[in-house]
């Protein structure tokens, strides 16, 4: 397979897994009915997202009419939509931990002489992403206000100011436009004068306008742009002509990637760069449009109607057939618990004592251990938990098991208590106690200055 095909190939899998589990519907649901209601907050809630901000300090701070745009910006804000398409690190299409991404500047002009005003959305660091929780806040170039995180000034890729249609629902429609769904599959090529070797996935009809669009937003009339790829390769883009959609691109390679910041030329925001994963995974045929967010869905394309209702999975809807002492047995729920249904209850407690004394249970009573300690839905539970979806990962656990099953020591179990260790660890975090977990702080292994074997200024002899 040609390396190009191959990224494709790994790529499309790998934002369609995240499509699977990162967002799942009933939090679509539950955030899009609080948030029609204009209970924004509620909808962040149901959305995993913290709020750490003060509308009252804000408006204090930086006016009556900045707290009125903010106020406008929290109402319209979809925070499941946000999280759908924040950016995400492979393998397992995790949020990108210790990020700040803005969401809006706002220039308080007149108003106790501060500069820009930030609306950012935080991601916590990868040892305390338990949860997959986000947070809201302001940033206006200080420090404080940031806690404990690693990051609080917005990343200069990772920014979704230029792209508000990814969280803004007034601004959703332009989704299709700037994602290039309007037009044919066909037209999505490179350059005629593109000469540098790129990987599919890139929006390279897309940088001309994207580039300039950033330009503006920087105050310049002209210029280059970086538009990084990953792996340590950056390149550098100057677009022909203002506003020309197809005009030619002139790129110059280069392989020295300088660090955020350190670079003076403006980059391009990550979402311009990549082709829209729903977009792609769309035209490769292998997602349906139901199977989106409504919203993405709905820009994608015009005239859909969501299905009536979603289509619930058939297992454990009938009683499972097992293989016992040559005749087909069932096991099913009852009272909550799963059981065998074709062994009467004296037996099921002699084959339990028999299990206990190193003996070899019955066929039917070996098919519910397994169950308990390694179901063949271990893979999609972990996933729910790795996603923060801890109540889907309880449904599945439960509509398997039942609501009233005692899980054995097995992978199941440790999974779930894995998880309840790393949502202390977040709590810690949140807290500011990030010395008291398991995060840097604790790191086992770590030496801090004062444990120093010799001291650093020592002369030796």
């Amino acid at each position: 397979m040609h390396h190009s095909t191959a990224n494709a190939d790994s790529r499309l899998s790998f934002w369609l897994r995240v499509r699977e589990f990162a967002v799942p519907p009933s939090m679509i649901e539950a955030a899009t009915a609080r948030r029609t209601t204009g209970d924004w907050a509620g909808a962040c809630a149901a959305a995993h997202v913290d709020v750490d901000l003060n509308l009252r300090q804000a408006a204090h701070a930086h006016g009556q009419e900045f707290a009125a745009h903010l106020r406008t910006d929290l109402r319209h804000l979809a925070p499941d939509l946000l999280r759908w398409h924040m950016p995400r690190i492979a393998p397992d299409g995790l949020l990108r931990p210790g990020l700040t991404v803005s969401l809006a500047q706002y220039d308080p002009a007149g108003h106790g002489g501060g500069g820009t005003v930030h609306l950012v959305a935080r991601t916590p660091p990868a040892w305390a992403a338990a949860g997959q929780r986000i947070s809201l806040a302001l940033w206006d170039g200080s420090r404080f206000g940031a806690g404990p995180h690693p990051h609080p000034r917005p990343h200069r890729r990772f920014r979704l100011d230029l792209h508000r249609h990814l969280w803004d629902v007034r601004r959703v429609d332009e989704l299709r436009t700037r994602s290039g769904a309007d037009r044919p599959p066909d037209n999505a090529r490179p350059a005629p004068n593109l000469e540098v070797p790129l990987e599919r996935g890139c929006a390279v009809d897309r940088w001309a306008d994207e580039a300039w669009m950033l330009l503006r937003e920087e105050g310049r009339a002209g210029g280059a742009v970086a538009v990084r790829l990953g792996g340590r390769r950056q390149l550098v883009l100057e677009p022909a002509a203002d506003g020309a959609a197809s005009g030619p691109l002139a790129l110059q390679m280069t392989t020295a990637l300088a660090r955020d910041g350190g670079s003076a030329l403006p980059v391009l925001p990550d979402a311009a760069t990549w082709v829209l994963p729903d977009l792609a995974l769309l035209r490769a045929g292998l997602i349906e449009a139901d199977r989106l967010h409504p919203l993405v869905a709905s820009a994608l394309i015009p005239g859909h109607a969501p299905a009536v209702a979603p289509r619930l999975p058939d297992d454990g809807a009938r009683p499972r057939l097992v293989e016992c002492r040559g005749a087909q047995h069932r096991i099913d729920l009852v009272n909550g618990v799963l059981v065998p249904l074709d062994h009467d209850p004296a037996e099921v407690r002699r084959e339990k004592l028999l299990a206990a004394l190193t003996g070899t249970p019955l066929p039917c009573l070996q098919v519910i251990d397994q169950a308990h300690r390694n179901p063949a839905c271990l893979i999609d539970v972990r996933a729910r938990l790795d996603h923060g979806d801890t109540a889907g990962a309880l449904a599945a656990v439960e509509g398997l098991l039942g609501p009233d099953a005692a899980l054995p020591e097995g992978a199941l179990r440790d999974a779930l208590e894995t998880e309840a260790q790393r949502r202390i660890d977040h709590g810690l975090f949140r807290a500011g106690l990030a010395g008291l977990g398991q995060g840097p702080a604790a790191r086992p292994g770590r030496r801090s200055r004062g444990d120093r074997a010799r001291p650093r200024h020592a002369t030796s002899r």
